[in-house]
Formats: structure tokens, sequence, C-alpha cells
């Protein structure tokens, strides 16, 4: 096949090819209109198309094969890296507008001041009923009236507290989640 009939071939597929360029250098113009990876993908297929004609010229010029196939697999490469640059630009915009809407989202739970509450909650009930234990132990129980409540009291410290922070944490679920 002769150096003309691909370059023809090629020149005709790069007229036809309008209905990808003729949008992505409107995508540049705009400039920052339009988001960062939007722009770099328009780049990268200006790019595509580019070589496309340029290879196209060089063949018409009757220039070696060699040389036609160099700017077309340097073209495509450039091509190739820009739509990977601006795939990785969009996933880190998507990422980012995600961040910003859940920020704004009133039915986010704080869960982390939740179980820290908790947390501090269930701490403070443990070294009360610690405390009261030991009271009640170094008091000195005389009779089993005594020792009974020398057991049960700091039970029932512990138990009161976890239910107090059970309840706490609950209720500051249910708060944020109905803003």
């Amino acid at each position: 096949m002769s150096h003309a009939v691909l370059a023809l071939g090629a020149a005709l597929v790069t007229a036809a090819g309008c209905v990808w360029y003729v949008p992505a250098l409107a995508d540049l113009r705009a400039g920052a209109d339009r988001p960062v990876s939007r722009r770099t993908a328009a780049a990268a297929c200006l790019t595509g198309w580019s070589t496309t004609a340029v290879v196209a010229v060089v063949l018409f010029a009757g220039v070696v094969w060699q040389a036609a196939c160099v700017m077309a697999v340097t073209g495509v490469t450039a091509a190739a890296a820009l739509r990977i640059r601006a795939a990785a630009q969009h996933r880190q915009e998507v990422r980012e507008i995600a961040r910003h809407w859940a920020a704004l989202d009133p039915r986010t739970p704080e869960h982390g001041r939740s179980r820290h509450a908790f947390a501090a909650l269930l701490a403070c009930g443990l070294a009360a009923a610690v405390t009261a234990a030991a009271l009640l132990v170094t008091a000195g129980p005389e009779d089993g009236a005594d020792w009974l409540m020398a057991a049960t009291a700091p039970a029932a410290i512990v138990g009161l507290t976890l239910a107090i922070a059970v309840t706490h944490t609950r209720t500051t679920r249910r708060t944020t989640a109905g803003r």
C-alpha cells in the first residue's frame, strides 16, 4: 500500500473525528469554567487527533515508515498519559465533592464524639465503682448486710453508668440523624 493511500485514509479519519475534537477544543477554551479533569481529558483527545493529522501529513510528504511510526507512537503515548492523568484527577474531584456533601449532610452521625462520650462515661462509672468498693471495704463491714452492700454497690454503679452511657449515645445519634 502506498504512502498516499494511507495518508488519505488518515486525513479522512481525522476529518471525521471532528465530533470528538471540536467539543474537546470548546472545553479547553472554556478554561476555568470546566473541571481540571475535563480539560485534561480534552487535551488528551486533541493530542490523539493531532497525532493522526500529523501522521497523515508525514505520510503525504513521503517520509519513511519508521518516522511515521515513531510520531504515531509518541502521540499515542502522550495522549494515553494525559488520559490517565485526567482519570486520576476525576477520582480526586469526586472524592472531594463527596467529602463536601458529607460535611453538609445533617444526617451524618458524629460517631467519634459519641464514642468518646461513651468511653468517658464508662470510665467514670468504673472509677466510681472502684472507689465505692474501696471505701466500703475499708470502713470494715461488721455484719452480712454490710458485705452484701459492699458487693452490690459497685455492680449497681457500673450498671447505672453503662445504662447512662448507652442512653446518651443513642440520644446523640438520634438528634444528629434527625437534624
